[in-house]
């Protein structure tokens, strides 16, 4: 396994790390939760950089780079959802995107066809990967202002509503994306 393949099995690992930490109590938790969530972001770029560099471009990083991204994903907005930070139906939209076009992809494959994620699949993944960092960002603002400070509830309510209308420019996105893929691939899915 290439230096690349082993940061995307260490991106899905660090999801569950990321987890952990994100609901364990208190402040530094949650600090460690956005760190960790970072760094596994990072390996998403950074193992594309590597494979392209060095020439490691494998069927294994084509497959698994994009659902070690979803794993991620996933977690961090079934999270949220949990958390009563982000409305059930729009985790179910994402949730349907990403089943749809990994089990195209699956299936592809088993016919002997690899394909790989699209520019607007990568632009999603990363407006996604920002959006969580917001809300992360938020969560360790008001654990902070718990245990140092006051929490201001209009303060709350004012986030609450910007996640909202963020998380609405995600789905959009989200469901963009799936809809170009379906498009780009339509070729090659119709020969399937």
């Amino acid at each position: 396994m290439n230096t690349a393949n082993k940061l995307t099995v260490a991106r899905i690992l660090l999801t569950f790390v990321f987890m952990f930490f994100l609901f364990c109590h208190g402040f530094w938790a949650k600090v460690i939760s956005l760190v960790i969530f970072i760094v596994a972001a990072l390996s998403d770029f950074f193992d594309g950089m590597i494979a392209q560099k060095r020439n490691m471009v494998t069927d294994f990083g084509k497959l698994m780079d994009p659902i070690a991204d979803k794993i991620l994903v996933l977690a961090a907005f079934a999270s949220f959802v949990q958390m009563q930070l982000i409305d059930a139906w729009m985790f179910v939209i994402i949730v349907f995107r990403e089943i749809l076009i990994t089990s195209l992809r699956l299936f592809a494959l088993n016919k002997g066809k690899v394909l790989s994620a699209t520019r607007a699949g990568k632009h999603k993944t990363l407006f996604q990967m920002l959006m969580i960092f917001a809300i992360l960002s938020f969560i360790i603002l008001k654990e902070a202002k718990l245990a140092y400070f006051t929490w201001d509830p209009d303060g709350e309510r004012l986030f609450r509503q910007g996640i909202y209308f963020l998380m609405l420019f995600t789905v959009g996105l989200t469901l963009y994306s799936g809809l170009s893929y379906l498009w780009e691939n339509r070729k090659i899915i119709t020969k399937l």
